[in-house]
């Protein structure tokens, strides 16, 4: 996967409180580190109510507009020192999971030249502009032969569910799920600020919503990422413990 109010209308998103400390934040990446509990054992209590009437078709959130036709290319260098390129295209192709209108995007992964992955990501938008994350279908490549599909998940389908994948007005200290599947797809964000400036080879941005985002299947691997309203995407991220790299948006291309 390449990421809201605080009240949701569309989700009932715990059934307990949302209890998290965080410990160590600094202006410094380094010393981010996260220490959070959420109110849900581990997931088993997590059920996000998805009402299709509280979506619409388009996914206009300023920090993450997907207007088909739309490229962004990133690339930079990832823990094995090669380099990587990224191709996330918004496709006009038309897809409903659990009667909610999915947006989905084409998302190409070269190291060194070579293709790695190719992935459809499955998004959507509710009312309030906050993005939702319904799941993937990920081919894996190995020198150049697709390998298999795994990672592979979709909301409803072996009791996987949607998470929220960007907020529409989020807060620094936000944190929420990006997706569940159990023991295979359990990304979480937390906001860490919203108004963050970030230089990158395509420019400079100023007032970048910035998140830190793991897993709790590998918790020592944490990534920080920039979103910026001016290109309407993630702008750079960077891995801050687990793993060394970096990614960096070079072109957008517009429809």
């Amino acid at each position: 996967m390449f990421h809201k109010s605080r009240k949701l209308k569309t989700i009932n998103y715990f059934l307990g409180l949302i209890v998290f400390v965080i410990l160590g934040c600094s202006n410094d990446d380094e010393n981010i580190k996260p220490v959070i509990s959420i109110n849900d054992n581990d997931g088993a209590n997590y059920n996000p109510i998805i009402e299709p009437k509280n979506f619409v078709d388009e996914i206009s959130n300023p920090y993450l507009n997907l207007i088909p036709g739309k490229v962004w290319i990133y690339e930079g260098i990832n823990d094995d020192g090669e380099n990587e390129r990224i191709e996330f295209e918004v496709t006009a192709l038309h897809k409903e999971i659990l009667g909610v209108p999915i947006t989905v995007v084409h998302d190409k992964v070269w190291v060194e030249n070579e293709i790695v992955e190719d992935t459809k990501d499955f998004y959507a938008q509710d009312k309030e502009g906050n993005v939702w994350y319904f799941g993937e279908e990920i081919d894996n490549y190995e020198k150049g032969v697709l390998v298999n599909h795994d990672g592979s998940w979709e909301a409803g389908r072996n009791e996987a569910k949607p998470g929220i994948f960007l907020k529409a007005n989020p807060n620094a200290g936000d944190v929420y799920r990006q997706e569940f599947l159990q023991d295979s797809a359990e990304d979480l964000e937390e906001v860490l600020g919203v108004s963050e400036t970030i230089e990158t080879a395509f420019g400079t941005f100023e007032n970048c919503i910035k998140t830190m985002n793991w897993s709790p299947l590998d918790p020592e691997i944490i990534e920080v990422k920039f979103y910026s309203k001016e290109v309407g995407g993630m702008v750079y991220e960077t891995k801050i413990s687990g793993e060394e790299g970096y990614l960096e948006l070079v072109e957008v291309k517009n429809p």
